[in-house]
């Protein structure tokens, strides 16, 4: 009989707690099967094992070889997690892309902290995500401007909303948090200050009660950004963002500058995979004017996949040696909305020199 079938299963092991769904639905005139995966709790990856609809019967063969790989690895059906709803869309270009910010340092942090014309808000740990509802359609996008695919609770939390629009925010695990409001039943928005856009957004999500959607808080008086600078610190969040409130939306990332800028408390970097070496770890490289720049390795946790070389992977680290070298590399995971030419040695941050160090 053809009919939809979905299976998830999860493997937890010491410190590994990962999940995995796969689902063989109808499509065209034929069928697929889409895949979601990663740790419990995170952003999950999503793909496509059938890149154009085949039969029925070639589908469930697919569908059931992963699903017994999986159970061979050790994966068990479990509690039901948190399903990715695909989209017939995926990968393909929006026709939006995202406001992209630069880099500041702790002095510049505290110039913003005392004007009153720029709002603070805390930068959440996530993956960058517009969501578009036009009418029953909803749908994600990186920030490379593809459709991707976006956690089934988010969808139902859009759905119940009413009208159109286009949000901002950054999705964490089965949560959206969005700090900006793009498109509002057919208007664009682009073009309006931040604090009008904002306040359209506070009025949008309060009118639902959303659940799965949550609107990042905005902190504009000093004695107000000050108090959560120092909470956002002492919560160990990834950092801070600022936004000039009578800015419009631009998309893409100015040269220098511009109207929305960040600050982390800890250092990130993109990087590619350049070899993966025996013991579960991968050396990295970053682009320079020279070509490409060996910047030590990463060990991979036993709770995700080794990536292949190739692959764009983020990594915290405390600070970068002279050499370029990381100390005290953490593997975060792959990324797959950032492109090589972002994986550039400018995103190093040095240990700063002082007279003990001399």
């Amino acid at each position: 009989m053809e009919e939809t079938k979905t299976t998830s299963l999860y493997y937890r092991e010491g410190s590994s707690d990962k999940e995995y769904h796969v689902r063989l639905e109808a499509k065209d005139n034929g069928f697929v099967v889409n895949i979601a995966y990663g740790r419990r709790g995170s952003t999950l990856s999503t793909g496509t094992k059938t890149h154009s609809p085949v039969y029925y019967d070639a589908a469930l063969l697919i569908f059931e070889r992963l699903v017994r790989e999986k159970r061979a690895k050790g994966y068990t059906t479990g509690p039901t997690g948190t399903p990715y709803q695909h989209t017939e869309q995926a990968a393909q270009v929006s026709g939006l892309l995202p406001q992209l910010l630069n880099p500041i340092e702790e002095t510049e942090v505290l110039q913003l902290i005392a004007d009153p014309r720029w709002a603070m808000q805390e930068k959440m740990d996530g993956k960058r995500l517009l969501l578009r509802k036009e009418g029953h359609r909803i749908e994600g996008i990186n920030k490379k401007g593809l459709v991707v695919g976006v956690p089934a609770t988010v969808i139902k939390t859009a759905s119940e909303l009413g009208g159109d629009f286009v949000l901002d925010g950054e999705c964490i695990g089965d949560h959206l948090h969005a700090f900006d409001l793009l498109f509002l039943n057919g208007e664009d928005l682009r073009a309006k200050s931040y604090h009008h856009r904002y306040v359209l957004l506070l009025n949008l999500l309060a009118s639902g009660l959303p659940k799965h959607i949550r609107i990042v808080g905005c902190f504009i008086d000093p004695l107000d950004k000050t108090s959560w600078l120092h909470t956002f610190k002492r919560q160990k969040a990834e950092g801070i963002v600022f936004k000039r409130l009578d800015s419009p939306y631009t998309p893409g990332r100015p040269n220098s500058g511009g109207s929305q800028l960040k600050h982390k408390f800890v250092a990130t970097l993109s990087a590619v995979v350049a070899k993966v070496n025996t013991q579960r770890s991968v050396q990295l490289r970053l682009l320079n004017h020279e070509g490409w720049q060996i910047v030590g390795n990463v060990a991979i946790p036993p709770n995700h996949s080794i990536p292949g070389v190739g692959a764009i992977v983020e990594v915290r680290y405390l600070y970068a040696y002279p050499d370029g070298s990381l100390f005290q590399p953490v593997y975060l995971g792959e990324r797959s909305d950032v492109g090589v030419e972002e994986c550039v040695v400018s995103q190093l941050q040095f240990k700063r020199v002082t007279e003990d160090d001399v």
